[in-house]
């Protein structure tokens, strides 16, 4: 969850015809509630609600736990229990249906959001409602809204004023607001039947979501998008037939375009029997709760029993203490020793530009840390990746004795990229370290030369100056005869180094710790690196690891175990 700032009461602005951006201010003093989840519902005329509202039922009372923030200001006379005859846009209500536009009807959101709470118990759902009967997915498409509306049908034209002509944005600031108070966990959308479903039309779906995450400065890692199917009545939606349901097999290859991607399917669900285009009352709750289950296999579930209930009257009253700073410092809570290895996933705690400069916004790989560090894990151990030029990290490290050192690290890249330098106390020291262009899926150990240390306590930053280099680890070794180096018995420890051809004096032993490994086939050559509990692990992700069958050695990364396993392919 990101650290926000604290929620504020919306600062209402007559005749707001140039915009809302100007009025969404804040003022800091606390986090967002981690336990009230939110989510945008956008697209057309299915999202928008056509299906009948039972007022009985579905306006009776508010809703348990469930709110909507106002994307547009309206008259509230259709919607049961508001005490106020009108809307104002940036504000909560009661997410009581029509949620859109008042001559609109029950949405999927609607359900989508009731099964939500039923489904987490402790936490409470906001809607952010921005939708367009007939529209293009252009509407919603930063270069694009501003060409289509002008050419657009006039009760399009009508229906986009509700949103300044600029649905993009208006979703983009209320976004903003409602992250004072909670946090954005995804997205729901319905959309399709005014365009084709080709892959153009999957690159601006896909755009339209990119461009809200960026601005609000989300993570796609833990951004979810859930979209739901065209209507595909199996009933012949008595004698209307189905417009779109051919569309279907390129909504589903949106899952190509997203890191966390859901479809709600439409099979077995029912027309309204007065059109091809929309479900009936029935369909429409079916399909808002599968976008529900959809995405419940998508989001973080975790709640914070710490956090306070969400006021449903005013959510500014929910927001929990900002969380301290990290402290800078190492890691581990213990300085990295050198001589030893500088695990890339290890830099320091203290957040970004502090410990870390990283100008890809989002941890891409989704491991490990939640810090915007790209961090993944291959066939081996976690390495950083998607590195580019003016990312940097620091490590505290621990320098044994005065000496020279040798300087190496396990790296992947393609020919002609990646390479990184390394500074300690901010002077650089050994060569620059560039990958041997094997490939981004095969490691190998290259050389960063030789530095002379000094003993004691220093911060070692690792700097990118080439793009796309996957960095596993940095290790340091003594130079031997340089006053560092410990005599060592080779029949007990052969300190063997990756980057050589071979692999000598192996003693075969028990350990019960997870850790790295360096794995080397019969004549010596190294294969690859894996982490495992003890011998038995070990073994297994050896086999994993190799492609062919045979005699493997197996050499812990800090010296404590040496193995022999005999694989079969």
């Amino acid at each position: 969850m990101d650290v926000l700032k604290s929620f504020s009461k919306f600062l209402a602005v007559a005749g707001c015809a140039a915009g809302l951006s100007a009025v969404f201010a804040t003022y800091a003093s606390a986090a967002p509630n981690p336990n009230f989840h939110i989510y945008f519902a956008y697209g057309q005329s299915n999202m928008a609600g056509n299906g009948e509202i039972v007022p009985s039922v579905d306006q009776a009372k508010d809703p348990k736990n469930f709110l909507m923030l106002a994307s547009h200001n309206a008259n509230a006379g259709q919607r049961s229990g508001q005490t106020s005859q009108s809307i104002k846009v940036g504000e909560w209500y009661p997410a009581i249906p029509p949620m859109f536009h008042p001559t609109e009807n029950l949405s999927p959101a609607d359900y989508f959001g009731r099964a939500m709470v039923d489904s987490l118990p402790g936490v409470t759902v906001g809607i952010i409602p921005v939708a367009i009967g007939a529209v293009s997915i252009d509407a919603f498409v930063p270069s694009k809204y501003q060409a289509y509306f002008n050419s657009a049908a006039n009760y399009i034209q009508g229906w986009a004023k509700d949103y300044d002509m600029n649905p993009h944005q208006r979703m983009v600031d209320l976004g903003k607001k409602a992250m004072e108070v909670g946090v954005i966990k995804g997205f729901i959308f319905h959309q399709g039947e005014s365009d084709g479903t080709d892959d153009n039309w999957r690159n601006r779906v896909y755009d339209s979501y990119k461009s809200i995450v960026d601005e609000l400065g989300l993570d796609e890692n833990e951004v979810a998008f859930v979209a739901g199917e065209m209507m595909n009545d199996p009933t012949g939606n008595s004698g209307q037939g189905s417009c779109c349901s051919s569309k279907n097999g390129g909504v589903a290859q949106l899952s190509g375009k997203f890191k966390k991607f859901g479809l709600a399917s439409s099979s077995g669900l029912h027309g309204n029997g007065r059109d091809p285009y929309h479900f009936n009352r029935d369909g429409v709750i079916e399909l808002g709760k599968r976008y529900c289950s959809e995405m419940l296999k998508l989001i973080d579930k975790t709640i914070d029993p710490s956090a306070p209930a969400v006021d449903l009257v005013d959510p500014s009253n929910s927001t929990v203490p900002d969380a301290p700073p990290e402290e800078y410092g190492p890691y581990g809570d213990a300085p990295i020793a050198i001589p030893g290895t500088v695990e890339a996933e290890n830099y320091n705690k203290g957040g970004a530009e502090v410990a870390y400069h990283d100008g890809n916004k989002g941890n891409e790989g989704g491991k490990f840390r939640k810090d915007d560090v790209d961090i993944y894990q291959p066939n081996m151990g976690m390495v950083v990746g998607y590195s580019q030029t003016g990312d940097w990290m620091k490590y505290t490290v621990n320098v044994a004795a005065d000496g020279e050192y040798e300087i190496s690290a396990l790296v992947a890249g393609e020919n002609g990229t990646g390479s990184f330098v390394l500074y300690m106390d901010d002077v650089r020291i050994g060569d620059e370290i560039v990958n041997d262009g094997s490939g981004l899926s095969s490691y190998t150990v290259v050389s960063g030369g030789k530095a002379t240390l000094k003993a004691g306590e220093h911060e070692l930053k690792l700097e990118i100056t080439n793009d796309w280099i996957d960095i596993d680890y940095v290790e340091f070794k003594a130079v031997s005869g340089s006053g560092t180096d410990t005599p060592v018995d080779p029949s007990t420890d052969p300190s063997t180094d990756p980057s050589t051809t071979k692999f000598a004096n192996v003693r075969l032993d028990v350990q019960n710790e997870a850790t790295d490994y360096a794995v080397f086939d019969l004549v010596g050559n190294f294969v690859g690196r894996i982490n495992a509990l003890g011998a038995q692990d070990a073994k297994q992700k050896t086999a994993d690891l190799v492609r062919n069958g045979g005699l493997y050695f197996v050499k812990s990364v800090n010296g404590s175990a040496f193995y022999k396993f005999s694989v079969t392919k």
